[in-house]
């Protein structure tokens, strides 16, 4: 930033801190300005004059004529000065408006410091440099005082605006430079987070396609499973039903068996009593013991 400031000091008589060139320019503005005050002069004088040739023709006057006669000089003067004071605000502001248009062209960023406006010393030693301008015998101003527009700053060759500018263009060119780098750099990052981006994407689809071959895997094994479980279900069931059955039948058989035997038995019974009652078993029964004792006789006979 340039800072603009309106610091005005004596470093001779009558004369303000500023080089030539701003020094001329600051006489035409003063000059400036003492035509518009001397005009805004001449108008309220006017309106005093008018007042006195209009109003004032009789030798006496009331207190309330008085009053009136002064209510309007006031209105008249009133306006008059409160115009021109409007005008001089839109005049300084047009003024500021021109030097800023002409830093801005140079990229620079002026300030002002209002407090120094009211600076009783400074304005002080402004009215003696005004005094010592506009009041001296024969002195007649300067081709540079009579401008009726502010010269371009890159007329007047300012080494301090040419430094700047030449800062200013080499750290732009220093910027395009680091810019280009970050550019290619950016690049760089950009074509490698491609390649991260690809390579993920492949990783998920071989990650996709294992993972669905381990989903048909466990699928099928799942299926063998329950099928097996199914099947073992079914033998366990045949096998227990099969038992039951054996079992049921194995009663049934033990049952019977125990049945016969005992018709069995029973028939033996009445077949050997049937037997006994029959003459052949008589007569057998009776040859039987016949030769029983003669066997006895004869062992006695033989151990004799």
């Amino acid at each position: 930033r340039v800072y603009l400031s309106l610091c005005l000091y004596p470093y001779m008589q009558a004369e303000l801190g500023l080089n030539e060139h701003h020094q001329n320019e600051v006489i035409n503005y003063m000059r400036f300005a003492r035509f518009k005050r001397g005009l805004c002069l001449k108008t309220v004088d006017s309106c005093f004059q008018d007042l006195k040739d209009s109003r004032l023709v009789e030798e006496t006057f009331t207190v309330d004529e008085v009053i009136d006669m002064l209510d309007g000089l006031q209105t008249v003067v009133h306006s008059e000065v409160e115009s021109e004071l409007i005008n001089t605000t839109y005049t300084n502001v047009l003024l500021l408006r021109q030097l800023f248009s002409q830093a801005e062209k140079w990229y620079l960023k002026l300030q002002t410091d209002v407090s120094e406006l009211e600076n009783r010393e400074l304005l002080e030693q402004v009215a003696e440099f005004e005094k010592s301008e506009f009041t001296s015998s024969n002195k007649k101003p300067s081709a540079d005082l009579i401008k009726p527009k502010l010269a371009p700053l890159n007329e007047g060759g300012s080494e301090l605006l040419n430094k700047t500018v030449a800062c200013l263009q080499e750290e732009n060119e220093k910027l395009k430079i680091r810019l280009k780098t970050i550019e290619t750099q950016a690049t760089t990052a950009l074509d490698e987070k491609s390649k991260l981006e690809k390579s993920l994407k492949d990783l998920q689809m071989i990650q996709g396609d294992q993972k669905t071959n381990a989903n048909q895997d466990i699928t099928e094994l799942e299926n063998k499973v329950a099928a097996l479980k199914c099947q073992f279900e079914k033998t366990l069931n045949d096998s227990t039903a099969n038992q039951k059955f054996l079992e049921e039948n194995l009663v049934t058989t033990k049952h019977n068996l125990l049945k016969v035997q005992d018709q069995l038995s029973t028939a033996e019974k009445e077949l050997e009593k049937k037997f006994q009652q029959t003459a052949a078993y008589r007569n057998m029964k009776e040859i039987l013991t016949k030769k029983n004792e003669q066997i006895k006789d004869l062992r006695k006979k033989l151990s004799k």
